[in-house]
Order: C-alpha cells, then structure tokens, then sequence
C-alpha cells in the first residue's frame, strides 16, 4: 500500500489509505538525494577532475553535440597531451571533483596511458592497509572489557537541567549516543564533530557527570593553553554546585599548585582533571581513571600521539573535533568508531553581518570604534607576516588608546601563547594577526572581524575566518576590504561575493569546506595518508575505502558495472527549460550519480517544483536514467535501443545472470526475444515513440531481472 510514481508520464498512483480520515502526511526528506552531490556547483572551465577509469583531467565545459540527427550534452575532459574525451551526461557518477592536498596540482593522465591504472592499484595497496587496521582496532575493542555505568540517576537529570540553553536536535542525538556507549560493556571510542559554540563541549560535560557520579575519574586533554583554561572554567562553573572538583594542569598554574593539584589527583580527590599535554608526563598518575576526553587531538604531537595510544586502550574515549569530516569517512567508519555529527547552530545564534569595503582610514576607525564603545574585541587578520608590524602601528594610529597585539604562525609557540591567552582574558582589544586564529577557540567578546587584502585569501579560508566571531547572541560584523573593487580580478571578485551572498548559519556551503574536509580525513586516517589521497583525490580515495572496510567485515561488494547506453534520440536537460548552465550541469551530476529510483524521483520532483512540469527531452533522459539502474541490476555493459528493438549486451567473462533461466525466459517468449552471439539478447518492443519504446524496454528489463539474476 505505498502506491508508486511515474516520472516520465508524470503521473502518482496514490494507495487507498491517502483518502481515509488521519492518514498521515507524507514528508518528503529535503534535498537527501543532492548530499554530497554540489560539488559540481561551482566548478569553472580548467578545474580538476577524476575519471574513475581515466584519471586526472581538467573540466572543458558542458557541451551540445550533434550525431547524426540527435544533438545531446557532453562533458569535455581534456587530458594531457591534448587527448579529449567527451562523455555523455548521464556518465556523470563516473567523475569526481579532483581534492588533494594544497601544494603543487598533480600531473595530469594521458589516454591510454598504463599510469592511472598503476597508481589506483598502489592506492588500493594502501587503503587495504588502513581498513586493515580500522577493522583490527574495532575488533580488538570488541573484545576488550570495558567499565560498565550504572543506570543514569536523578542527580544526573538534576544536572542536565543547569543547562541554561535548549539542546540543538544534533546535540541531542550525540548525548544520548555518548551515554548509550557508555552502558555498553566494551570501551567507547566515539568521535563528536561540530563547529565552535555548536555545543560539543556540552556533550563532554553529561559525560564528564556520568562517569564522576560513579566513583570514576575523568581527564579533559586540550592542545593549547587557552583551550584547557577555557574548558576548566566551564566545567567547574557547571560542576562545582554539585560538590565535584576540578583541577587543571598548564604551564600557566605555578608549580606548588601543580604539585598540589597531581597529588591530589593520585588520592582520588580530584574527579576531572583538565590540561595540555603536561598532563600526559610520567608524575600524572589517576587512582581510577574511566574516561579520557580528547579535544582537537590531532593537534598532538607524534610522541603525545603514542602516550595517547597506551591510554586509550581500556577506557572509554570521547573525541571532540571541529574539523569537518566527510561523509563518505563517516560511512566507512559506521560501527568501527562512533560518529556523532553536530551541524545545527544554537536557535538564538545571528548570521554574521558581512560587508565588502575598499580601504578607507576613516571607515575602518568607525568600525573599530564601535566594536570597543560595545565593550567587544576585534580580530584584525592580515596573511603576511612581514607587512604585520606595519599593521599594528596602523591599526594603533586609528584607536590610540587601544590595546593592540599581534600573532602569526612564525612566533615561539609560548609567545602566541601567551597572546591568545591575553585576548582571551581581554587584556587585548585588537588582535592583528594571520589566518592562524586557533580553530578550536571560543572568544564570544570578539565580534567584528576584519580581513585586510581580502582578494588573496581562498574561499575557504575566507569562511573559515568568518566563523570565528558571531560565537554569542551579539550581532557579529565582518568586514573584507579590498584596494580597489574596479581592479578587481573576476575570480577574486565571485568568491567575494560568494560569500557575500552566503548565510553562515545555513551549514550547507560545502565547496568552500573541501579543504577542511580533506584535512578532517588526513586527521583521522593518520597524516602519512595525505599522499595517498593525493594519487587519486579525496571522493575516490573515501569510495575505495568503503568498498574495502565492507569487504573486510565480510559484505558483498559487487563491481560497480558503468552501463553504455546508444539511444537514437535526444535525452537532456533543455536550455529553455534550466537557462544556468551551472545548474544544468549540478542536475546531471546529481542525477547520473543516483543508484536507485527513488533518489531519482526526488530530484525530479525538486525540477518540477522549480522549472515547471517536465519538457519532453528531460522525461526521455529520466528514462534513460532508470533504464541504466535496471541494466546495471542485470549486470549488463551496454544497451542498444531503436524504435522497435533493443539488444543488450552482457560480458561473456563476467556477469551476474543465471544462463539457464535465460533460455527458458527466452523459450517462453520466442515471440519478442532471441539470444545473438556472443552474449547479447534482442528484444523486439511495441513502440510508437522513443518513450514508448523505452516504457516498454524498462518492463521487459524489471521481468528479466526478476527471472534471470543470480
């Protein structure tokens, strides 16, 4: 009693059950079928790409070519060499948008070349590595005793409601992951992902109570300073009311107080103990250490890393990071490691109000003006390290009394240190510094941001940056300044307004998150697989890891079989129908990448919501699309259809039909059917027109798959 649809004829055969009284509304998932899937959106003539079966490329733009009388869309890839290969768009799911990591663009393939397949198989070689590992260390945990809670009591609801805010639904579901992990008898080793101020470090702290309310001890390790002083007053601010003591250890509490604090930890009478990694030094020693929370952890060092390593073995392990992951990772890492994903920001959270300024002394005085009369501070970030200096005497001619600091990359670590940690406490008005602004760091006073020479920075960054303020309920400002808007490169000048354009609080800018992503890969498969990732690109390299992770726990991977379809007829997406030519080209790929007919039917619902009802050419192509899911089902290479036949092609050394049943099916309908050697079958079909004789291609394949397939 589902009912079904008819895309091509446009027409929703509806159950029963929709015309009685209550029936439920169907609530359609919105854009599920386009996750992952915009990376196409942005991508301009020149841009990488990855063929699965070809390699590198560049992206030669979306093109109409004619064969004989039909004209369709073709997408040029153009190879080393000046080899080109235009492939049809409903080949689209064979290509991804090339990620590796920054540096040097690799080189790119030649067609026919034995060096793209060479360098897939040496990647293979590495990731059945990696997934040896990922499946080694979850079956090592499985059987592994770890401390099992007991049931949650009221106190713990007591401190569930000095929460001051209303969870977010994402925070919500991570809580409740993270505790159900830890009624599990085996160790928790869950990973929370979430942007700063998205409530990661809430989830910490129900876990944090969880484990003290049961006689155990908590450790809280933070890679920075600040980072560690933060936590510690946050914790204690939720803690301390319900008689539980936290201590912290950094290079900023006096040794006599360290040494208080270690022996007090050793006694037992410390519950969460919070620090950097001084507190992985041999004179830290737990009595009853249960829980080990790790943020940002792979800003450790390689020996830190290891010390980590022997720590995690028996005891639950709560990671906190805020680079994003991507999700094909997460898909390969479902069961191995728990993954929480935070993406709703808190409900009183303002979009960053963004604005586009040439250089103006007096402007930029008003800003900072305005900013400090609030009582805020205000980043000011300039990516040189030589022209900083100059900044800060700029930026002091502007505010006199302002007190201004300056931070790069290239200072001690203790001294950058020690300035965060002074803007932290507001012993700074004005931070003039690089990109470097700690990701992980929550300065919810600073609440304007400016980006100096704004044109130089890429996209990503430039988001990034953006969401280092707006971190409270204030109204937060960014301001990008340029020299001069007229002599403006066009490149700079669409990524300015990009993110112009963008609301920061709708978390669905993905492109100008790729590089964090490729970095929130690095981070978890270990940075030794940057190169790796590098042969073949990101989206390839995470498809190949899930293939092996399931092959390796025992599922079925089937080859995926990219079907070859010859129509004699148009099949496309017409210009009068989408006019961008963008969009066209994001509907093909979002399109030729579905795998089943729902996926498909959602986009195409989402077109008629947009564009109208569907034109002609467009119900052909949608058509041809579910006939390829059917012929891929069969495990069939290639389809030939004309108006009143089809022949469809099987590779005589691989497939997946029982050739048996093939010749009963055929011998019970001689009539429309004959096997042709090698290994084709034809089919003679009643068809008018090219629909008609696809809507009757696609019957036949739906009674074939059923009879014939293994």
């Amino acid at each position: 009693g589902h009912g079904m649809r008819l895309p091509w004829a446009e027409i929703q055969i509806l159950p029963e059950s929709v015309l009685q009284p209550g029936a439920p509304k169907a609530q359609r998932s919105a854009g599920k079928a386009f996750k992952g899937l915009d990376a196409f959106d942005e991508l301009e003539c020149g841009d990488l790409l990855v063929h699965r079966d070809y390699g590198l490329c560049r992206f030669g733009g979306l093109h109409r070519i004619k064969f004989g009388d039909v004209a369709n869309d073709y997408l040029l890839l153009q190879y080393d060499g000046e080899d080109r290969l235009y492939l049809p768009v409903d080949r689209l799911g064979q290509v991804q948008r090339y990620k590796g990591p920054d540096g040097a663009a690799p080189a790119l393939d030649r067609l026919g070349s034995a060096a793209w397949s060479k360098a897939r198989e040496r990647t293979r070689q590495s990731i059945a590595k990696i997934a040896r590992d990922l499946v080694e260390m979850y079956a090592f945990r499985k059987i592994t005793k770890g401390f099992q809670y007991n049931p949650i009591s009221e106190l713990y609801w007591e401190f569930e409601a000095s929460f001051g805010f209303e969870e977010t639904r994402d925070q919500e579901k991570a809580i409740a992951d993270v505790l159900a992990d830890m009624e599990k008898p085996e160790p928790m080793d869950r990973l929370v992902c979430g942007d700063v101020g998205f409530g990661k470090t809430e989830v910490a702290l129900r876990a944090a109570f969880r484990a003290v309310l049961d006689g155990k001890q908590v450790a809280l390790l933070c890679p920075t300073t600040v980072l560690a002083e933060q936590h510690y007053q946050t914790f204690r601010q939720r803690m301390e009311p319900f008689s539980i003591t936290v201590g912290l250890l950094s290079r900023f509490v006096p040794a006599a107080a360290q040494k208080r604090t270690l022996e007090a930890v050793r006694r037992g009478q410390v519950d969460v103990l919070i620090g950097t990694h001084r507190m992985l030094s041999k004179d830290v020693e737990f009595s009853n250490l249960a829980l080990l929370i790790l943020d940002e952890e792979q800003r450790f060092g390689v020996k830190h890393k290891e010390r980590i390593k022997k720590m995690r073995s028996t005891i639950d392990v709560l990671t906190l990071t805020a680079t994003p992951i991507p999700r094909t990772l997460q898909l390969s890492l479902s069961g191995i490691r728990g993954l929480s994903v935070i993406e709703t920001p808190p409900r009183d959270r303002k979009p960053v109000e963004t604005s586009l300024l040439e250089r103006d002394p007096a402007q930029l005085k008003a800003i900072l003006e305005r900013e400090l009369a609030r009582g805020g501070q205000v980043f000011w970030v300039y990516n040189r390290v030589q022209g900083l200096e100059r900044v800060v005497e700029f930026v002091s001619s502007l505010v006199p009394g302002a007190r201004v600091g300056m931070g790069h990359g290239q200072m001690k670590a203790q001294d950058l240190e020690e300035t965060m940690h002074k803007f932290w406490h507001g012993e700074l008005d004005v931070l003039v510094c690089t990109a470097i602004i700690e990701s992980g760091l929550d300065f919810p006073r600073a609440n304007t941001l400016i980006v100096d020479q704004a044109q130089l920075f890429g996209l990503g960054q430039l988001y990034q940056l953006r969401g280092r303020v707006g971190r409270s309920s204030e109204q937060a400002y960014a301001y990008f300044i340029i020299p001069d808007l007229d002599r403006l490169q066009e490149t700079s000048r669409k990524r300015l307004k990009i993110i112009l354009d963008m609301d920061y609080l709708g978390a669905g800018f993905k492109v100008a998150m790729e590089d964090l992503r490729l970095r929130g890969a690095g981070n978890i498969l270990g940075e030794a697989q940057s190169g790796t990732i590098g042969k073949v690109g990101l989206d390839l390299f995470l498809e190949m890891l899930e293939e092996e992770v399931t092959r390796l726990r025992g599922g079925k991977v089937e080859t995926e079989i990219e079907p070859e379809l010859n129509l004699g007829f148009q099949a496309l997406i017409p210009e009068e129908y989408v006019a961008d030519g963008k969009e066209r080209l994001h509907y093909y790929k979002a399109l030729s990448s579905c795998h089943d007919e729902g996926a498909i039917v959602e986009i195409v619902d989402d077109m008629r919501d947009r564009f109208g009802s569907l034109p002609e050419a467009l119900k052909t192509f949608v058509a041809v699309l579910m006939i390829k899911i059917d012929t891929r089902r069969l495990g069939a290479v290639r389809v030939d259809l004309f108006e009143e036949r089809a022949l469809i092609h099987w590779d005589e050394t691989r497939h997946n039909i029982d050739l048996s049943k093939l010749m009963d099916w055929v011998g019970e309908n001689a009539a429309c059917a004959r096997i042709l050697p090698p290994a084709k079958l034809e089919l003679r079909l009643s068809g008018a027109s090219p629909t008609l004789a696809m809507h009757a291609l696609k019957d036949m394949l739906l009674v074939l798959r059923e009879r014939i397939r293994l």
